[in-house]
């Protein structure tokens, strides 16, 4: 049975609605640095350690400096403080400044080939329960990245970058004005970045139309795709300014992009799975009680193919992918027995076909004897990048999952259920620091 994310408060009598408010945006001025590409940054939890190093060369005020600070060894104080501290120079200088008004951001992503792959909204977040429905979460969390985001929130008393939420608008009236505002206007900034994308962001503050967007979504919710740790934060830092004494304020709402998927449908992909210290021949040989176990003759030297044998499995139901040593296994055909005595929940056609699932009760609890964890388990959203910590020094056992669809997902999170930590990554996700809240800001 799955448990509640961290953060779970009680309903209250009253449910509220979903709520996007305007906000007065913190944004890089571009002339005080090298170009929105290069201070921007993808979200923190996909960012990996060479790239980060990467980000911060590019620009000294690259925002990667705040989501993910580094501390001096040593030294007093904390990273949050340092980020913090970082924060309060770039507003002291004017490297950041706030717009003038409160707005919602039309915020789209598109590619040369395809025009616009994302259109939707940045705002303020009204912050409610999970028990609600209004917010409908469909991964647990772990405790220890909600402390560090709740951590950061604190030391800096802002939402540095957006959590990204999913709505079944059926193109109604925002996502109406949301095209409108983005084909027929000048946007506020734009950058192309290293992956191709084209980001363009525009300030939405016609009080008619702010008006339109709020009666839209009033009566509607939302899923989250990607942020449930950061939305398990934001109810954190809630929690504790209410147990200490703080009425109504900014700590409220939460920084959220908020898309139609009836108009811009999600990319789903799968997030992989490290496991440090597993020897890669022995997974496979302990999987062979319970899947139907292929060593794949090019093992982990052509990628690509290993990665197509994984695709053309995955359409005939869950499988997995182990490689390691220089070595590859494809994992099929769960065992029926064993598969209903780890994945007892109902209704088992959707339970007993979520990778994720399946990977943490059977394949991991089962038949390994390991709990998916951050301590020695590594989540990894890129295959490519699971296959060479695999095959690195020191070495373990890479796990390559295939995806969830996004039917799967609405059920899940219809349910009011959770699947495990980092089943699922959402595109195109959003980029950091494009638009900032700062608390004192509203």
């Amino acid at each position: 049975m799955a448990t509640l994310p961290s953060g779970e408060t009680p309903a209250s009598n009253q449910t509220p609605g979903l709520v996007l408010a305007p906000f007065r945006g913190v944004r890089y001025a571009e002339d005080r640095v090298s170009g929105l590409a290069q201070v921007t940054s993808p979200p923190y939890d996909v960012i990996a350690a060479e790239n980060e190093t990467r980000l911060m060369a590019m620009d000294p005020h690259n925002v990667v400096r705040l989501i993910l600070p580094r501390h001096a060894p040593g030294q007093p104080g904390s990273p949050y403080e340092d980020a913090a501290a970082e924060l309060s120079l770039w507003l002291a200088d004017g490297v950041l400044v706030s717009d003038p008004a409160p707005a919602l951001y039309v915020y789209e992503q598109a590619t040369a080939e395809q025009g616009a792959l994302q259109r939707g909204l940045i705002g303020a977040l009204g912050l409610v329960p999970y028990a609600a429905g209004v917010v409908q979460p469909h991964e647990n969390v772990l405790p220890g990245p909600v402390a560090g985001r709740r951590q950061l929130m604190e030391a800096t008393q802002a939402n540095l970058e957006p959590i990204f939420l999913l709505y079944q608008g059926g193109n109604g009236t925002a996502t109406r004005l949301v095209d409108s505002v983005a084909d027929g206007r000048a946007p506020l900034a734009q950058a192309r970045t290293p992956d191709g994308l084209r980001h363009r962001l525009w300030a939405m503050t016609d009080e008619s139309e702010l008006a339109a967007v709020g009666a839209d979504l009033a009566s509607r919710t939302a899923l989250i795709a990607d942020g449930h740790h950061r939305y398990a934060a934001y109810l954190e830092v809630q929690r504790r300014l209410r147990d200490a004494g703080a009425g109504d304020g900014p700590w409220d709402q939460g920084l959220a992009l908020l898309v139609d998927s009836t108009a811009y449908p999600p990319r789903v992909g799968a997030i992989h799975r490290v496991i440090d210290g597993l020897v890669p021949e022995t997974a496979a040989r302990l999987a062979a009680a319970a899947f139907h176990v292929r060593e794949l003759s090019g093992g982990t030297g052509d990628v690509p193919a290993a990665l197509a044998e994984l695709a053309g499995a995955c359409g005939d139901g869950v499988a997995f992918l182990l490689a390691g040593h220089g070595r590859a296994w494809l994992l099929t055909e769960p065992h029926p027995a064993l598969l209903a005595g780890a994945v007892p929940d109902q209704p088992a056609e959707l339970w007993q076909r979520v990778g994720g699932t399946v990977m943490a009760d059977l394949l991991f609890a089962r038949v390994w004897g390991i709990h998916d964890d951050e301590r020695c388990v590594q989540a990894c959203h890129d295959a490519a990048e699971a296959v060479r910590a695999a095959d690195g020094e020191g070495g373990g056992t890479a796990v390559l999952c295939c995806p969830m669809s996004a039917e799967q997902v609405y059920q899940v999170a219809a349910l009011g259920r959770r699947v495990p930590r980092k089943s699922t990554s959402f595109g195109p996700k959003p980029r950091t620091g494009l638009v900032m809240r700062l608390f004192a800001e509203g």
